[in-house]
């Protein structure tokens, strides 16, 4: 004799929400037989997304004169680059390869500033318009969003 479960397992919710915090994502859904399931967090502000400590110490290094204006929010809102998928980020072709741009390098429109891997599949991202590269908003191997800021361009 089988009983047929009518409630939502809680476990199941339990781990798509780990799911949500281990990989950085603001949702996911699953789909078990005739179970539809939705997991979802709001996703932060764009200008309230901050660079990681260690880019925060290399980008005041490289802009001495103006340090704290560079990390502003507006700048990294209006002068960055959007993630264009989900997926992981890579600031390098390979591990052992010195990355493809660096905080005050300065780039040329198409010049490809890190790689996404989404799906199996390794996907240059050019730069948008030429400029110098003042912050990287990311780190190597980070899961990135659609939309989510990765270098600042100035």
């Amino acid at each position: 004799m089988t009983t047929k479960k009518t409630g939502v397992d809680q476990q199941l919710i339990r781990d798509l929400a780990g799911i949500l915090n281990d990989t950085n994502l603001t949702e996911i859904e699953v789909e078990l037989g005739d179970l539809k399931l939705r997991v979802s967090r709001h996703a932060p502000a764009v200008h309230a997304i901050a660079a990681p400590a260690p880019m925060i110490a290399q980008q005041a290094a490289a802009t001495a004169a103006a340090p704290a204006a560079a990390a502003s929010p507006a700048d990294v809102s209006k002068n960055a680059v959007p993630s264009p998928m989900v997926g992981t980020a890579y600031l390098a072709p390979s591990p052992d390869a010195k990355p493809f741009v660096e905080i005050g390098q300065k780039v040329k429109e198409g010049q490809t500033l890190l790689i996404i891997e989404a799906m199996k599949t390794m996907n240059q991202i050019p730069s948008p318009r030429g400029g110098t590269v003042t912050a990287i908003l990311i780190e190597d191997a980070q899961p990135v969003e659609y939309g989510m800021p990765l270098v600042v361009i100035e």
